[in-house]
């Protein structure tokens, strides 16, 4: 019975570390545009909310949501396939992909998989 109380504590933990994240990359978005943009574009200076608010749509709009996972949107998965299939069914899944995606760039490695 001594653990009954610990997941509220871990859960209290949790949220302090994403009030603290958000107050400070919010804190910096603020105070990085109102010293910037206005000067430089001639643009409104923000509140903190609106600069959060960016600051959201940003990672929204530019993936670093990926930052969450150890290996991307494939993760390790992937290599594990590729690294199993044989240089026949790797031709196939590379022809598959040109018919989809389009032809290979001369610039990537061959025997990789580019997820």
């Amino acid at each position: 019975m001594q653990h009954r109380y610990h997941w509220p504590i871990q859960l209290f933990g949790i949220a302090l570390v994403i009030a603290i994240f958000i107050a400070g990359f919010g804190s910096a978005v603020w105070q990085l545009w109102n010293l910037l943009m206005p000067e430089i574009f001639g643009l409104p200076a923000l509140t903190f909310w609106q600069a959060v608010g960016l600051l959201t749509l940003s990672w929204i709009f530019f993936g670093s949501w990926r930052g969450l996972r150890p290996h991307g949107f494939w993760g390790r998965g992937m290599h594990e396939r590729w690294a199993k299939m044989t240089p026949e069914q790797r031709e196939s899944f590379r022809k598959g992909m040109e018919r989809r995606c389009g032809p290979r760039s001369e610039a990537t490695d061959a025997d990789s998989p580019k997820a």
